[in-house]
């Protein structure tokens, strides 16, 4: 079943459960012979210690189709990475552990530097660029997949319907992003998709007019997902932002690089749940506070660059607007909630309302103040292009790495 959003025209597929779990696995499989599948799970040592991988391992291990699985560590020592090595072990896919802050990767890191190329901070969409690049050198998969460390719900069969419209050659789609309803433990969950980007929208819409670009965002039902697969032909030319904005920023170079036919959204789990950040009204850069400002800024560069003009007196009409639009909503989640049996708190919803109000302010501001801001890590095509054996290299000191700090040694 399909159903085609008038904006945008993206082909929203639904899960049924029409058919035995194992059925599309083994699809999949036969694709695969001809389209490898390389997965893609960048994650912080600290969610090695907590509950979610483990499981997510055990589900994984079970899957027949995947080629490889790239796995980027971020906020390790030597000692950490060896026991990260340990802890992957068990895969039994061909598996790589990305040792982000190992010497070796340090010291490409300050080459890229004085080409004027690197990540300018660490974080989550620099660890994916860097699993991207030891993709591309290994240039043997036709799929890629994404998604996090941090789901407690997880299963295999969410990687199955996530990668089958990419891997079926029967269908036109270069991209998937994954989606699915937002309720844990009894509550409404999805904050900043419900109360930011989704009012953000609707202001954006009535302060600057109609724009294509805002009706496609408008037509995925979960923009903020971790979960995508798209085919690797696509990637070199990929621009992933620094920042909190990869998915949206992710979106929007699907925007600017493929037709809109060939994106699709798919309902990836009846339940879904993972690691919830903390509001942290007093620490701007930290928690949803710092995400929300970097969606902002992600959503206004792009919107930019395809001309729109923002003054301060946007911004401020932009905060009014929006406020007015994510209180409506709110009154929608509330009845919502109480239909299903669900908990929802109307104050702390509000006091986010209010903060992501002021942070649109702040996010407008540093875009205003900062014009000839880069936020964007260099595409592959890019550095490929200054230093046409970096690839290599990247491929070279993961492979040392491997070898030479092997778990017990």
């Amino acid at each position: 079943m399909a159903d085609f959003h008038q904006n945008g025209n993206i082909t929203t597929l639904h899960n049924l459960r029409c058919r035995h779990a194992g059925q599309m696995a083994h699809e999949i499989s036969v694709f695969a012979e001809t389209r490898k599948i390389t997965l893609i799970l960048p994650c912080l040592y600290s969610e090695l210690e907590g509950p979610a991988l483990t499981g997510i391992l055990k589900e994984l291990a079970q899957v027949p189709y995947l080629h490889r699985i790239i796995i980027g560590l971020d906020q390790a020592d030597e000692q950490q990475y060896r026991h990260a090595r340990s802890f992957f072990a068990n895969l039994p896919q061909n598996h790589a552990v990305i040792w982000n802050d190992s010497p070796r990767l340090t010291d490409l890191q300050s080459h890229l530097q004085g080409l004027g190329l690197a990540p300018q901070e660490p974080g989550k969409g620099k660890n994916v660029w860097s699993c991207i690049g030891y993709l591309l050198a290994c240039a043997d998969s036709s799929v890629m997949a994404i998604h996090d460390c941090d789901i407690v719900t997880y299963d295999r069969q969410m990687l199955d319907r996530l990668v089958y419209p990419v891997v079926n050659p029967t269908f036109p789609f270069q991209m998937a992003k994954g989606f699915y309803p937002r309720i844990g433990e009894g509550k409404l969950n999805g904050r900043v998709t419900r109360l930011l980007v989704s009012p953000l929208l609707i202001a954006l819409k009535k302060v600057i007019g109609d724009r294509d670009y805002l009706d496609y965002l408008r037509s995925f039902r979960y923009p903020l997902s971790g979960e995508f697969a798209i085919r690797t032909p696509t990637l070199p030319d990929l621009r992933i932002p620094s920042d909190w904005g990869l998915e949206i920023g992710v979106l929007s170079e699907a925007w600017r690089n493929l037709a809109p036919k060939s994106v699709c959204q798919v309902e990836i789990a009846d339940n879904y749940d993972h690691k919830h950040q903390d509001l942290s009204p007093e620490d701007a850069n930290r928690g949803l506070s710092r995400m929300s400002t970097d969606i902002c800024k992600a959503i206004f560069r792009k919107l930019a660059a395809d001309g729109t003009v923002f003054t301060p007196n946007t911004f401020r009409t932009l905060k009014a607007t929006y406020y007015r639009s994510a209180l409506d909503l709110l009154e929608g989640y509330y009845t919502d909630a109480k239909m299903n049996g669900l908990e929802l708190d109307r104050h702390k919803e509000e006091k986010s309302i209010e903060l992501f109000a002021e942070n649109i302010i702040r996010a407008g501001q540093v875009f205003l103040d900062n014009p000839h801001e880069t936020p964007f890590i260099p595409t592959w095509n890019r550095v490929h292009s200054a230093d046409p054996e970096f690839l290599l290299r990247l491929k070279t000191a993961v492979s040392e790495d491997l070898t030479e700090f092997t778990p017990g040694s």
